[in-house]
């Protein structure tokens, strides 16, 4: 496959995820139906539901995709995941545990717009003189992805009965959802960088994250404004 024919692939992809999965980010019915009348400790249930979570989340996903966009080492790789990883964790555990009171929407959209912040980095859109560094643009972003996922447990209306066990499964299976897609998105990379590509290529596979960024961040502000 051509170069043109992977950022066809990429283009595809990202329009899929904004199609079939704007309101991903929530927890399907069943699912939820299934948790709220849990009781006590259920680590297999919370851990599979923090992987799906993590894997149908096109939201987290499209960010994922672009902090990985240009890294080319392995190190690099692991610094920025581990550093998204750790600051979600944060504010998914301390929201739940906490009862921070935020709205949904607002979180929701603001996690739209860090892909289109991320997007933006790439095609070098801020410049050398901006004073957030990627890593710490990436942690910041962390923080309000993991506040995302917390909101959505919040709404489930958890029984205080093993909660903190059940708060660290899911984020451990968030965890496993997210280097399982990082691997497939590493992997799809890789072969896009082995072929010939020039700048538009790569403006080209930025602006449609910006774009996808601004469709996820839209969506919540309707939904927002309707509720």
């Amino acid at each position: 496959m051509g170069s043109s024919g992977l950022t066809l692939l990429l283009v595809a992809l990202v329009l899929w995820c904004v199609a079939t999965s704007v309101h991903a980010h929530n927890v399907a019915t069943d699912n939820a139906a299934y948790i709220s009348k849990l009781e006590g400790p259920a680590i297999g249930a919370f851990l599979y539901l923090g992987a799906k979570h993590m894997v149908t989340g096109a939201d987290h996903l499209l960010y994922l995709l672009g902090v990985i966009f240009f890294l080319s080492h392995f190190r690099d790789v692991l610094l920025l995941a581990s550093l998204f990883a750790l600051s979600h964790s944060l504010t998914l555990i301390g929201g739940v545990w906490l009862d921070w009171q935020v709205s949904a929407a607002l979180i929701d959209a603001v996690i739209g717009l860090s892909v289109v912040y991320k997007a933006f980095e790439n095609v070098g859109g801020f410049g050398a003189r901006w004073p957030i560094s990627p890593a710490q643009a990436v942690f910041g972003f962390g923080l309000l992805h993991g506040l995302g996922l917390a909101t959505k447990l919040q709404a489930l209306g958890l029984s205080e009965n093993g909660l903190l066990t059940n708060l660290l499964s899911f984020n451990v299976g968030v965890e496993l959802g997210q280097v399982f897609s990082l691997g497939i998105m590493l992997v799809l990379l890789s072969l896009w960088r082995g072929r010939k590509q020039n700048t538009s290529v790569r403006l080209i596979g930025n602006g449609v994250l910006m774009v996808a960024g601004f469709l996820f961040a839209g969506s919540h502000v309707i939904d927002g404004w309707l509720l």
